[in-house]
C-alpha cells in the first residue's frame, strides 16, 4: 500500500505542476521523435533511436494502404502518414527512395512539356531515365485513446491526504492513456513476395490539463505529426516499427542500384 500511494503521489504533482498553467516558447524544442533531413549530407539532426543500415540494400516506393488508416477524424492529423515513413526510410540508410506520389507527377508532366515543345530543347527532364522502385513500403497505423480518468480520479480519492487536495481529483480525471500501433509491410516488386513485416507501438500520458505530455517525444518537425499528442506518439510508434523491420532488412541481398545523386564537388580543405 505504501508503494501504491508514492506511485499515486508522483501523479498528484505532475497533475498540480500541469494546473499551474505556465506557458514559455523554446526553440528547437518540442516536436515528434522523428526529426531532421535526410539528402545528400545524410541523416542530419534524426532522432538518436533510429536504427540504422551500412548502406542500401535497394531503391524503394511508399504506398498509401489501400484500407486507409484508422485515426479518427477529429484529431486533426495529417491524412497520410507516408511522408512519415519516407523520411525514416531515407534516414536510415537502408533505401534509396523513388517517389511515386506528387513527384512522380511532376516528371510526368514536365516530360509532356517537353515532348509538346513547351521547354527548351536543352531540358534534361527526357523519358527512359526514371529509376525503377525494386520494393515497395506500404503502412498501417491504428490510433486509440484510453480515457483513464475516471478511474485513476477514484484512486486518487481512496487515498488520505490526496483526496483532501482541492482540484485534485478532478484534474485525475482529465487524464487520458494515448496509444498507437502500427505496421510496416515491405514487398518485393520483381517477385510479388511479401519479404519482411514489422509492427510498432508507443503510448504517452496525457494529462490534459496545461498541455503536460508524459513520454518521450522530444525531437523536431516530425514530417507535419508534431501539431497534437496524438500525431506525436503515432510518430513514436513508426519509428518503433522501423526500428523493427531494419533488422530485417540487413539480411536482404543487396540488389544492383542505379547510379548515384550527383553532389557538388567539395574544394580541398572545405
Amino acid at each position: 500500500m505504501r508503494g501504491f500511494a508514492k506511485s499515486a503521489g508522483l501523479v498528484a504533482v505532475a497533475l498540480a505542476l500541469a494546473a499551474c498553467g505556465e506557458k514559455k516558447t523554446e526553440l528547437g524544442e518540442g516536436g515528434s521523435v522523428v526529426s531532421g533531413s535526410a539528402g545528400p549530407e545524410g541523416a542530419r539532426n534524426a532522432a538518436r533511436e533510429l536504427v540504422r543500415c551500412d548502406a542500401p540494400v535497394a531503391t524503394l516506393a511508399l504506398a498509401e494502404n489501400p484500407n486507409g488508416y484508422v485515426m479518427g477524424s477529429g484529431y486533426q492529423l495529417p491524412a497520410s502518414p507516408v511522408p512519415l515513413v519516407k523520411l525514416l526510410a531515407q534516414q536510415s540508410g537502408c533505401f534509396r527512395v523513388v517517389d511515386r506520389a506528387a513527384g512522380l507527377r511532376g516528371t510526368v508532366q514536365e516530360q509532356d512539356l517537353r515532348e509538346s515543345g513547351v521547354l527548351r530543347k536543352e531540358s534534361t527532364v527526357r523519358k527512359g531515365r526514371g529509376y525503377e522502385a525494386q520494393y515497395t513500403l506500404t503502412p498501417s497505423v491504428t490510433f486509440s485513446e484510453q480515457d483513464a480518468g475516471r478511474g485513476l480520479g477514484g484512486i486518487l480519492a481512496m487515498i488520505p491526504g490526496l483526496r483532501d487536495v482541492a482540484g485534485l481529483v478532478g484534474l485525475a480525471e482529465q487524464v487520458k492513456f494515448k496509444e498507437a500501433q502500427t505496421a510496416l509491410l515491405l514487398s518485393d516488386n520483381e517477385t510479388t513476395e511479401q519479404v519482411a513485416a514489422a509492427t510498432g507501438a508507443a503510448r504517452t500520458t496525457d494529462l490534459g490539463v496545461g498541455g503536460l505530455v508524459l513520454g518521450r517525444l522530444g525531437g523536431g518537425a516530425g514530417a507535419g505529426w508534431s501539431n497534437t499528442n496524438e500525431g506525436k506518439v503515432i510518430a513514436a510508434a513508426f519509428l518503433d516499427a522501423h526500428n523493427q523491420l531494419v533488422a530485417q532488412v540487413r539480411a536482404l541481398q543487396a540488389k544492383e542500384l542505379p547510379p548515384a545523386v550527383p553532389v557538388r564537388t567539395r574544394p580541398a580543405g572545405g
